[in-house]
């Protein structure tokens, strides 16, 4: 069983090293796009196509479950590769987890890029998700760009930004770029103790588990982990053995 995970640069990190702990044995293939990342600012056509070449190497490359762990290629093109792969393949996409944070938190913040907390997108979702809970955005400058760069000094200015811009009476902050979590823990020691972090990777790969097994093909593999940047065979990019997740999965 080959899993395959779609994104530009690192957000896929920790919902693959999710998936390695809870299913060691399943080959995962990695299809970054340096190249063209940032995928958030790129017109919608563009992204489309960008995410629809990747989806189409991976199923030549034997994958059988598609995962979309970023926000931008899943808003953008998520009905658009399950029209290309079809209904045999499973295709699973990634949502901030507003919803959780705001069912238990009475204030939320909402960290995201730039790009994501000026959106349609993520306004529709707190309206949809929000609840009774104040739910606002504060957009992270430059923290995804510096997580991919593997940049410590500049991820915690970025972190320290968006702290300082965060309401004091925030109860949960949603981690809404697939990016965030490889930086939890500068993230935690930013915030004000007691503050709650919603995170999407672990569901996201128990999601991906559950659509595996409906399928009801052998799952044994090597444990492998193949790489593709932007189209060509590849490995993790340097910056990837910043983090425990990129550590995890070979880098």
């Amino acid at each position: 069983m080959i899993v395959a995970l779609i994104d530009s640069g690192l957000g896929l990190l920790p919902t693959a090293a999710w998936l390695r702990k809870l299913r060691p044995d399943v080959d995962l293939l990695l299809l970054l796009d340096p190249e063209g990342a940032p995928w958030g600012p790129k017109p919608e056509e563009w992204v489309v196509e960008r995410v629809l070449a990747a989806t189409r190497q991976a199923i030549e490359l034997g994958a059988e479950v598609i995962v979309l762990p970023c926000n931008t290629a899943s808003v953008t093109a998520l009905a658009q590769v399950r029209l290309v792969v079809g209904p045999a393949v499973p295709v699973i996409g990634t949502v901030p987890a507003i919803k959780p944070a705001a069912a238990q938190c009475r204030s939320v913040a909402v960290w995201a890029t730039a790009a994501t907390t000026a959106s349609r997108y993520q306004a529709d979702l707190i309206a949809r998700f929000g609840g009774d809970a104040k739910v606002i955005g504060v957009a992270c400058h430059g923290l995804a760009d510096a997580i991919d760069r593997g940049d410590l000094p500049a991820i915690g200015d970025s972190i320290a930004d968006a702290a300082a811009r965060t309401p004091a009476d925030v109860e949960g902050v949603v981690l809404g770029c697939t990016h965030y979590p490889l930086v939890i823990d500068t993230i935690v020691a930013a915030l004000p103790e007691g503050v709650r972090l919603f995170d999407s990777a672990q569901a996201v790969a128990a999601q991906t588990i559950r659509k595996m097994d409906e399928l009801g093909r052998p799952g044994t593999g090597t444990g492998a982990v193949t790489v593709r940047i932007s189209g060509r065979t590849g490995e993790l990019p340097v910056g990837a053995a910043a983090f425990e997740s990129g550590r995890l999965l070979g880098a």
